[in-house]
């Protein structure tokens, strides 16, 4: 199998942190996505969105969107990390959580993006005031995780996981957003420096 990625986007970065938490590794090749490779015909075959990364398996079958490949490595690797929740509360917390960041989060910081900087505006509409609604909804997102973190170790509960991950990326993401987590954000603040300590982010923070 193979992964097709670009390994500076935010996606590419959520499946690396999974598989240095599970010790898997796996074949990489490097997507030109701004020069739209991923916009081909043949890429397009692979992955119906467009989007990386894309795990092709051996027989030819492909398997997009980043969470997805991560339940698949999850499923195939024996492992104790249940970074997915290990009992149905785990589980549900940790889907809930992902969901928030994901949609309060990530998504916000995607658009705030590429509309304040028209790093695809060869193939899309930008709308800058979209992008500047954007920004200050991530903005105002910070301080509920802050919150959440406030009572807990982890995001999602007293057990590192997945969603811990997406917190990540996102939080790696904000200076390209001309954002950052202030010292008004105590608790986002020790997490993300209990985080940086963690081998998988060390090997792939570089």
């Amino acid at each position: 199998m193979k992964l097709l990625e670009n390994s500076a986007t935010p996606s590419a970065l959520r499946v690396a942190i999974f598989l240095k938490e599970l010790g898997v590794e796996v074949e990489r090749q490097q997507v030109d996505t701004r020069g739209a490779e991923n916009r081909t015909p043949e890429f397009l075959k692979r992955a119906p969105n467009g989007l990386i990364p894309v795990l092709e398996l051996d027989d030819g079958t492909c398997i997009c969107e980043s969470l997805a490949i991560c339940r698949y490595f999850d499923a195939i690797t024996p492992n104790d990390k249940s970074l997915f929740g290990s009992t149905p509360l785990e589980q549900a917390q940790v889907e809930m959580w992902q969901r928030i960041i994901e949609l309060q989060g990530l998504v916000p910081a995607f658009q705030a993006f590429r509309n304040l900087t028209g790093f695809f505006s060869d193939r899309e509409t930008c709308v800058k005031s979209w992008g500047e609604e954007s920004q200050k909804r991530v903005q105002a997102f910070l301080p509920v995780v802050d919150r959440q973190l406030s009572k807990q170790t982890w995001i999602a509960g007293e057990h590192f996981s997945v969603a811990d991950i997406t917190l990540w990326v996102l939080c790696r993401f904000l200076p390209r957003l001309e954002l950052q987590v202030s010292n008004e954000l105590p608790a986002l603040q020790k997490w993300l420096d209990t985080m940086a300590s963690r081998p998988s982010i060390e090997e792939t923070s570089a």
